[in-house]
């Protein structure tokens, strides 16, 4: 199942009622773009201001760019650890992506958000973000490292889509129940 975009106010909400760890989690992919994977595996001494990053999925090196309050964050984060974000069990591993994972998908369902979030939905926030500061497909492409423009576009565009499905939502009529 394919994780939908966000809206603003939908994200806000997912934000504040997820973990103080996973939160930052999302906050970093929102940030850069990256996968949860490739945020969780970041190390508290290679974390700074520009850095490179092998991406884990697609293999291809990546420049990223953070802030230098998340850059504090994260290396405060690491309480000492290797990883930027430790696993509570075991300080040796990093947190999982499926304890992120869970914890934004019980907050969606807490909250009764309609649609399907997932970290990957930050992915699409940042893309929708970039098309909408830049309005340079390529350079969104470029950006998420996607091999195929149609994939970004669809990634670009998340944001109409999910208005579009949102309107339809509310003027379908609901079937009757017997």
């Amino acid at each position: 199942m394919r994780a939908d975009y966000l809206l603003q106010s939908q994200l806000d909400l997912i934000l504040a009622g997820m973990l103080p760890d996973n939160r930052l989690c999302l906050r970093v992919c929102l940030y850069t773009g990256l996968r949860i994977g490739d945020v969780l595996e970041l190390r508290a001494d290679e974390v700074a201001r520009q850095f490179w990053i092998t991406e884990c999925k697609t293999g291809k090196r990546r420049r990223v760019g953070l802030t230098d309050e998340l850059v504090a964050r994260l290396q405060r984060n690491a309480r000492g650890s290797v990883w930027c974000f430790p696993s509570p069990r075991d300080a040796a591993k990093h947190r999982t992506r499926q304890a992120v994972w869970a914890d934004c998908k019980r907050t969606a369902r807490a909250l009764r958000i309609p649609v399907n979030a997932a970290p990957h939905s930050c992915r699409k926030v940042y893309a929708v973000y970039l098309m909408d500061r830049y309005k340079d497909i390529e350079r969104v492409q470029r950006a998420l490292n996607h091999d195929n423009p149609t994939v970004t576009m669809l990634y670009a565009m998340a944001d109409v889509l999910a208005e579009t499905v949102a309107a339809r939502r509310v003027s379908l009529p609901r079937a009757r129940r017997r």
